[in-house]
């Protein structure tokens, strides 16, 4: 359990997320994800990385239980740094990445998935971040990359999901297929992009990366620090103490231990 890779295929390489029972990851985690994802992209013989995850679903951010065990603001500092490198190493991955996706995309998940290159989806994937709900803030940089504006902050002031095929419509998502082709599809896809040049479609990374309207490592950061100032003010901490409690007839609505970004 934790990351792992293989490689599955010529000139592919999987980056697998595995840690029961929702894919929370601990600050540990999220540097072990970014350090998986940056050295498949320094490989020469890589051309494109597929970044899965095993379980019930592809990630529920940050593990709120570590923080919560915390008797300082150490846990909070160090897993806003580990979700930073994380990002940074998907988006700066020298080759392109391409996410596949299945159940929830939550908080952290929308980081990741947000910086990659390519989205595919299983059917059952949604996609969201409950920070409000989790006495945090951040990845808002990242959702804006998958919706239009206005449609970017209702999500996020509500902390409501939105479907695979929601996003397909938008645009943000290549594929939509049953949970059972995911797999299959992605590395499809990959395959695909593998098939390039590896100098020219590290090239090609670099240049897409360069005419980006938003740098997205420096604007993530400047969220991170209002979750920072949320917790220093006792705000984060009201929140959380109401975490796990159900706020409608049918309890919660986003998988437990799943936290912010």
């Amino acid at each position: 359990m934790g990351v792992s890779t293989t490689n599955e295929t010529k000139g592919v390489r999987t980056v697998t997320v595995d840690r029961p029972p929702v894919n929370a990851l601990p600050v540990q985690g999220w540097y072990d994800l970014a350090d998986a994802v940056r050295a498949a992209g320094r490989d020469p013989d890589v051309r494109c990385v597929v970044l899965a995850a095993a379980g019930r679903g592809f990630n529920a951010g940050v593990d709120i239980k570590e923080l919560q065990g915390a008797a300082d603001n150490s846990a909070l500092i160090d897993v806003n740094r580990g979700c930073a490198e994380a990002f940074a190493a998907v988006y700066e991955c020298e080759v392109p990445v391409v996410a596949a996706v299945a159940g929830h995309c939550l908080g952290g998940g929308i980081g990741l998935v947000g910086n990659a290159d390519v989205i595919v989806a299983a059917d059952d994937a949604t996609f969201g971040l409950p920070e409000l709900d989790r006495g945090a803030l951040g990845a808002a940089t990242h959702l804006s990359r998958l919706v239009p504006q206005h449609l970017m902050r209702a999500l996020y002031f509500t902390s409501r999901t939105v479907s695979a095929q929601e996003l397909h419509g938008h645009g943000s998502v290549w594929r939509v297929v049953p949970r059972a082709e995911l797999d299959a599809t992605a590395l499809e896809l990959a395959r695909e992009i593998a098939r390039k040049d590896g100098t020219l479609l590290r090239l090609a990374k670099a240049a897409i990366n360069g005419i980006d309207p938003v740098d997205v490592r420096r604007s993530y950061r400047f969220e991170q620090g209002f979750t920072y100032e949320a917790s220093l003010s006792g705000v984060a901490d009201r929140v959380r103490a109401t975490f796990g409690r159900p706020t409608s007839p049918d309890g919660p609505t986003t998988p437990e231990r799943s936290g912010g970004a």
